[in-house]
């Protein structure tokens, strides 16, 4: 590995070097309390009683391989997350509507889809937000977490209520359909969306966006890779436009003066313009 880590057991340690040695996932990125608690949980799945237990297990099912895989790239989302952030950013979108012909976004990562279409249907809800003029690009690194995002199908459950997550709208039904427990993204919702995988570390960096979304990403990703993965997410952004984090993160400090801070409490920046102070 890249470097030495932290950790007191070994057998940890041998766990999440199978993983960057053979799952496409690189572990150095993410710190050690993220890694520890999904690894942990795909144990009691399979009552792994040690973690060398579970590396046999690991190496001898390619099922379970990817059934890790897919604990340590999907984080918990839903529909309007937070959903004061989501009020807050309505006139931000009736602003940026209204002064370009063209809005672009970017949400990475994008996981199962739900943060790009509350993005696009708030767009449709709002008389004030010119939905038309808004193209949303939509990035994870995980290709089954895209797939489900371009299906757009998702189930009320025992833990997880799509109806009452829908709630902020003013008439949900114009926006999925519903059958049963089942709710299906209509096609005008998903129109201004592209899904594309991308890895906000190793991949290309972006330009030419007005508004960027990066929520929830960062509380796990380890230290020393912050900072290249702040760069990338707001180097995307054009002058003027709007840097959104999750509500438990926050802009580092030697990147503060080159943002207005619209909303503290949201989590919602604006780049500033050169010459602006």
């Amino acid at each position: 590995m890249s470097r030495s880590r932290k950790r007191d057991d070994a057998g940890f340690g041998r766990v999440v070097e199978f993983v960057a040695d053979s799952v496409d996932f690189e572990p150095d990125y993410y710190n050690d309390d993220y890694l520890g608690r999904r690894v942990t949980a795909r144990m009691r799945r399979r009552d792994a009683d040690s973690y060398d237990a579970y590396l046999r297990e690991l190496r001898s099912d390619s099922e379970e391989q990817a059934a890790l895989l897919d604990a340590l790239t999907v984080n918990v989302t839903s529909f309007f997350r937070n959903v004061e952030m989501w009020e807050a950013l309505r006139p931000v979108l009736r602003e940026l509507t209204s002064e370009h012909r063209r809005v672009r976004v970017w949400n990475a990562p994008c996981a199962d889809g739900r943060e790009p279409y509350s993005l696009s249907m708030l767009a449709h809800d709002d008389p004030d937000i010119n939905e038309r003029r808004l193209r949303i690009t939509a990035t994870d690194i995980d290709g089954a977490a895209l797939d489900a995002a371009r299906e757009g199908v998702y189930e009320t459950t025992r833990t997880t209520d799509i109806g009452e997550e829908l709630s902020p709208l003013s008439d949900p039904e114009q926006y999925v359909e519903r059958d049963g427990d089942s709710f299906r993204v209509r096609d005008g919702i998903k129109r201004p969306i592209s899904f594309e995988r991308h890895d906000l570390i190793r991949d290309e960096a972006k330009s030419g966006f007005h508004l960027v979304f990066c929520r929830n990403l960062l509380i796990y990703i380890d230290t020393e890779y912050k900072r290249p993965v702040y760069d990338t997410v707001t180097g995307a952004l054009e002058p003027g436009g709007y840097f959104v984090v999750g509500m438990t993160e926050s802009l580092p400090r030697d990147l503060r003066g080159g943002f207005e801070t619209v909303d503290k409490r949201r989590r919602i920046y604006r780049r500033r313009e050169a010459g602006e102070e």
